[in-house]
């Protein structure tokens, strides 16, 4: 059987507000699904190659890659290891008030807000592979114990990337929360993303209340029950119109297993995936 195994040194869950340093390693493909990004995340892929899809376009990182993710997003990523070898990547995690902290102590302030892309790549720099080669014994520490040591190096990381992209600071020191934005839009770009409801709200710039409010005043359904029509209407397309199997596009679609999407694709349309 091949091995899929990651190493990761703490990484945060959602309600956890300290930055922390992580490091994958895979050597079987993983599907890595989807996931909503709550902080910025400065990233190496040592092998492999990593493709992200934030809703809009897929992004495809190869060994070699430095790239910076942006906080408050959405993105599905896959983890495709070389033929007979070995996915490998690190990840600096930068969270809200370490930046903080870090804007408080060197005076570093974001004088625009930039919009653009959910991963910005970012060219080669010796700074940069040294930097991270150097991360693997910071690793196996332990978050609590030797946060100091943890917290200089994500400092590098910062200070890094402000010497080697300066218009970097715009981005990690913009502290803004999203704004109200357009619902329809939003939800017809994002639909397939498998998130609580809550996201969604945070990321329009609502409360939830307010989302559930917002949402069935617009579609006259309430979330849950547009998002999977919707998701449906889309499978149905692909299958029909694309030649898709319903194996290969039900995780793209926000389904969370293929018996469950069957099993509301034959409810929805009178028939199995595989009878269209």
């Amino acid at each position: 059987m091949p091995m899929k195994r990651q190493i990761i040194h703490k990484m945060p869950q959602l309600n956890k507000m300290r930055p922390s340093i992580a490091y994958s390693c895979y050597t079987a493909r993983s599907r890595g699904g989807e996931q909503f990004i709550p902080d910025h995340a400065f990233s190496y892929q040592v092998s492999g190659t990593m493709i992200m899809n934030d809703g809009t376009r897929d992004h495809v990182l190869n060994a070699g890659a430095f790239r910076f993710g942006r906080r408050n997003q959405l993105v599905k990523f896959n983890k495709l290891p070389p033929e007979g070898g070995v996915f490998k990547s690190y990840s600096v995690l930068l969270d809200q008030p370490f930046l903080r902290n870090l804007s408080m102590e060197t005076g570093y302030k974001a004088e625009r807000h930039i919009t653009g892309n959910m991963v910005i790549d970012l060219k080669p720099d010796p700074l940069y592979k040294s930097y991270f080669d150097s991360l693997l014994p910071y690793v196996q520490l332990n978050e609590e114990d030797d946060a100091g040591l943890i917290n200089l190096k994500l400092k590098e990381a910062v200070l890094l990337l402000l010497k080697v992209n300066p218009e970097m600071k715009d981005i990690l020191f913009d502290f803004s929360e999203p704004g109200k934005i357009d619902l329809e839009a939003f939800m017809n770009m994002n639909f397939h993303f498998n998130v609580d409801l809550s996201r969604f709200a945070y990321l329009t710039g609502r409360s939830l209340a307010t989302f559930k409010r917002d949402f069935e005043k617009l579609y006259q359904l309430t979330p849950s029950r547009w998002l999977q029509q919707r998701r449906l209407q889309e499978a149905y397309y692909l299958i029909k119109e694309k030649g898709r199997a319903a194996s290969d596009i039900y995780l793209d679609l926000g389904f969370e297993d293929l018996s469950h999407f069957s099993f509301a694709f034959k409810k929805r349309f009178g028939a199995a995936p595989t009878k269209i």
